[in-house]
């Protein structure tokens, strides 16, 4: 395995896409009915960042460190005291699956997919050491495999209600792009009222709007009344630099209700806590509306 997120842990890219799936979470809650949470490539679920990473330090690092406005920034930074708290970890950095399962609720469920043993080995551990009363939630489950191929086997869930996350290491960027679409489509087409997320690295600029059109493409090839697509981009390097990460972006099938509008609020404001330069930016746009 050449990609270890513990390197990159809480960096601006899971600042962005973790304050993102929060908000998607709490949308969901506002429906008594339950709702499964299936997470494609889960990771271990819990970092230590007590060396304070150089990453870490102008993601969440600087992000602790500031004043929020917007609702969702200042939910997302209580998320993170409360695991530190209940976990007696002052320098825990939760991963999406650790942040989900302390979100879910008794009639909720979660199934994080990981493919590396040991990684799936340490969620596990991960998930354990959250503190809950008895029997007040159905223990998440964790499952080993390849989550491109085991998607298909948790959807469409009983409960006709989920998120469905997809965030690969993009170890092999074109590669990973296209089975990302893939797996797009394949959840969409078998789940067609569910909320999906899928994060994306930006890293040349050239690469995202002709990937954006074939998602759209062939989510309209699939299925007969195509869902609303919104793209969701924060930056703090120019977006053609081909240098490292200089943005992180989150594709986003069937938001719920005002996503849209929220993240026209939230995210110029993280945008503005995390900058480094004037080269970086947000944008959140509709890419298609639904035809449903």
């Amino acid at each position: 395995m050449k990609y270890r997120h513990s390197f990159h842990a809480g960096n601006f890219a899971d600042v962005h896409k973790h304050i993102a799936l929060l908000a998607l979470l709490r949308a969901l809650k506002k429906k008594d009915k339950g709702f499964l949470y299936l997470e494609t490539h889960a990771g271990r679920g819990s970092y230590d960042l007590s060396g304070v990473p150089a990453e870490a330090a102008g993601g969440v690092g600087r992000f602790l460190e500031a004043q929020h406005e917007a609702a969702e920034l200042r939910e997302y930074a209580a998320l993170i005291a409360a695991l530190r708290a209940q976990t007696a970890r002052r320098h825990l950095y939760p991963g999406s699956p650790l942040m989900a399962a302390a979100e879910l609720r008794a009639q909720d469920r979660a199934v994080f997919i990981e493919l590396q043993g040991a990684e799936a080995h340490a969620l596990e551990q991960a998930l354990a050491t959250l503190t809950q009363a008895p029997d007040a939630k159905p223990s998440p489950r964790v499952e080993r495999g390849d989550g491109f191929l085991l998607l298909k086997a948790f959807l469409p869930p009983p409960e006709r209600r989920g998120l469905t996350f997809i965030d690969p290491p993009y170890e092999e960027t074109q590669q990973d792009f296209r089975e990302v679409t893939a797996a797009i489509v394949e959840a969409t087409r078998r789940f067609p009222t569910g909320v999906l997320a899928a994060w994306y690295p930006i890293k040349d600029q050239r690469t995202i709007g002709p990937w954006q059109s074939e998602c759209l493409r062939a989510l309209r090839a699939a299925l007969a009344l195509p869902p609303a697509v919104l793209a969701s981009e924060l930056w703090l390097y120019p977006r053609d630099s081909r240098v490292a990460l200089n943005g992180s972006g989150l594709l986003i099938v069937n938001p719920p209700w005002l996503t849209l509008e929220r993240m026209q609020v939230w995210l110029p404001e993280l945008r503005a806590t995390l900058a480094v330069s004037a080269d970086g930016g947000s944008s959140v746009k509709l890419l298609s509306e639904s035809a449903r």
